[in-house]
């Protein structure tokens, strides 16, 4: 990130309400969840037993619906089969928010879909096991090309800016992607483009930036990308033969590489993160990228903002939407050097919603942890163990003080939450003020609640709650003879005052 936090911080606060048109390849993605835990006895393959179904949008539906999520108003334009899966597509859109005026249904060829199954072990761990796609990619023709062309003529004047998003599934054949860009930078329309896996890229001309990945840019140019020391040739060679505003290349744990007329290229470095699935990265980045145009935000600040978005998208299973609301809480937390892991209970509701739609279990468990031991540190990941995700409560200074007396904590709040961030098991962390974490625990409503196994006799705060939802309590083994207060009296007995 080249940018200053703050700069960018307020830069996403002051994004308007802008009308964006999105033309490209429509796509069904579906998920197919279920448990796989055994092999089928009629062939060396694991059996699925399906437990549910979950459909989202994919290709140009899915930079709409997440346009929508960061605060625009987008209208999609595109191509889909008039089945059942074309009308679900139109039924997602328009409850994201997505204006569907612009799409064609046709009979003569069906709605993109992919199915993905996704195997799941003891409910958790979910892995994609295979993909399932049904498409015809041939050219759509210049019957059906006009009409799209014609709904895009009417369509600019109430626009400010054109996504286009080629999948290479048949609506760009031809000449068709050069007469939008054209249609478009006649008006003085920008165009952002993110571009398919073909060699060719002439169908690009003139746009005002293009957003290859890595394995793109490379079959685009013919050149070799060992090392991000490789992207400003390609880039160049990219930009110049198109005649593009920009060009921005996508390198992954690399960052983004930008080059655009009048100055020298610069790689933007991304921040290290947990990969979990890279779908709808490029995705995630050309929305941001376009929000950031039309704001007329300069294209160095943009591709940072895109760097921030793809980063939060890649820690997340299949194609979640990240929203205002998240990248700014990021940026909050970067230009105070923060943590990642660390949260309010605000900002964790939205991740965790998130994450549940992407069927992710979710553990909770909460403590003290002032002065962190191995009894700590294997009960944590115990916890972890459990679920998915595991989020750990963290009691304030003040609350800790009520229930321990004055002499405790130890360790102040950030140093007890940066010493747990620390910790590979931990995911997110929250602090409450609260004698118990009964609230908290409301608003996380977790799969699995996590307490010591001294709670065996006693009332564990949030079971009815987690209980009613379907979750249920787990008791951890404590490491015998590991304890916070035995340690601040081994402490003292050995303290010459």
């Amino acid at each position: 990130m080249i940018h200053p936090p703050h700069e960018l911080r307020t830069m996403v606060e002051g994004f308007a309400v802008p009308r964006i048109l999105v033309v490209g390849d429509l796509i069904l993605d579906q998920y197919v969840y279920g448990d796989a835990e055994r092999l089928s006895p009629e062939a060396p393959v694991p059996v699925v037993r399906e437990r549910y179904r979950e459909y989202r949008v994919g290709g140009a539906g899915n930079v709409a619906l997440f346009l929508a999520t960061l605060g625009a108003k987008p209208t999609v334009v595109g191509v889909c089969g008039d089945d059942d899966s074309g009308r679900r597509v139109g039924q997602l859109l328009t409850k994201a928010g997505v204006a569907t005026s612009g799409l064609v249904a046709v009979n003569n060829r069906p709605t993109s879909t992919k199915t993905r199954v996704v195997g799941l072990a003891q409910h958790r761990h979910q892995q994609q096991m295979l993909r399932l796609d049904h498409e015809v990619s041939d050219p759509i023709g210049e019957s059906l090309q006009s009409r799209v062309l014609e709904i895009i003529d009417v369509e600019l004047s109430a626009h400010d800016i054109v996504c286009v998003e080629d999948y290479n599934k048949g609506l760009f054949s031809g000449d068709m992607c050069q007469l939008i860009i054209r249609m478009a930078r006649d008006r003085g329309v920008e165009v952002l483009v993110d571009p398919a896996a073909v060699s060719d890229y002439s169908r690009y001309f003139n746009a005002s930036v293009i957003t290859p990945n890595r394995a793109e840019a490379q079959l685009a140019s013919g050149k070799k990308m060992r090392s991000a020391a490789d992207a400003p040739a390609v880039a160049a060679q990219l930009r110049n033969q198109l005649k593009l505003d920009a060009c921005v290349l996508t390198l992954d744990r690399d960052g983004m590489y930008l080059l655009e007329g009048g100055s020298s290229g610069k790689l933007h470095p991304t921040r290290p993160r947990t990969v979990y699935d890279v779908t709808g990265a490029g995705d995630m980045v050309l929305a941001m990228l376009t929000m950031a145009r039309t704001a007329k935000i300069p294209w160095s600040a943009a591709v940072d903002l895109g760097n921030i978005a793809g980063g939060l998208e890649v820690e997340r299973f299949g194609c979640v939407p990240v929203t205002k609301a998240e990248i700014i809480a990021e940026l909050a937390r970067l230009e105070g050097g923060g943590n990642s892991k660390i949260r309010t209970a605000a900002e964790l509701s939205g991740e965790l919603q998130s994450r549940k739609k992407a069927g992710e279990r979710i553990c909770f468990t909460n403590g003290v942890f002032d002065i962190l031991h191995a009894g700590h540190v294997q009960y944590l990941q115990f916890a972890r163990a459990q679920a998915d995700i595991l989020v750990v409560g963290v009691n304030t200074d003040v609350s800790v003080r009520r229930l321990k007396g004055n002499s405790r904590p130890v360790n102040a709040l950030a140093d007890r939450l940066a010493v747990l961030a620390g910790l590979a098991s931990v995911d997110f962390l929250v602090s409450f003020d609260d004698d118990t974490p009964l609230e908290l625990i409301k608003g996380i409503s977790p799969d699995v609640l996590v307490k010591g196994s001294d709670y065996a006799d006693k009332n564990v705060v949030g079971r009815e709650w987690v209980e009613s939802g379907g979750g249920h309590v787990v008791l951890a083994p404590f490491l015998p003879g590991r304890s916070t207060s035995r340690m601040i009296e081994k402490v003292a007995e050995k303290s010459p005052t």
